[in-house]
């Protein structure tokens, strides 16, 4: 069950897209396939970030290791930033302005203080090391 609520947004995700790519089939033009492309990239280095998180990976803010190689090298918050780029191409090729800013009022709402929460955590784990990493990365 853990591991299906660990990938059930990856699957939502994967639902809506298919749901925006058949909605406009018939009507692909530029917008749409740049979307489509942003999404998809978005996607693959998201799923990327997560693999690659390991089992550090959890639902809830907490230190289990300090993952600082391939994507987190350069990013804190891959997971994050590559969740958003996905979904801001799913909404680019739906072509609906209201519902993206939505998202972009949740992502700031939730997503935003739960990474903040587990900067803290991080911090409060790992200190000193967690504190150079994060002088050395961006989001």
């Amino acid at each position: 069950m853990k591991k299906l609520l660990i990938w059930a947004d990856c699957v939502f995700f994967l639902g809506f897209f298919a749901w925006i790519v058949i909605v406009f089939r018939a009507h692909l033009n530029l917008r749409v396939w740049v979307g489509i492309a942003v999404a998809l990239a978005g996607f693959v280095l998201w799923i990327t970030a997560r693999l690659q998180l390991g089992n550090a990976f959890s639902l809830h803010a907490r230190a289990i290791k300090l993952v600082t190689t391939g994507l987190y090298r350069r990013f804190r918050h891959p997971v994050y930033l590559f969740a958003f780029i996905a979904f801001a191409g799913v909404f680019l090729a739906w072509g609906r302005w209201i519902p993206f800013l939505c998202y972009v009022l949740v992502f700031l709402v939730i997503e935003i203080p739960r990474l903040r929460k587990e900067e803290h955590v991080l911090d409060q784990e790992f200190g000193e090391q967690y504190r150079r990493y994060r002088a050395s990365t961006w989001f």
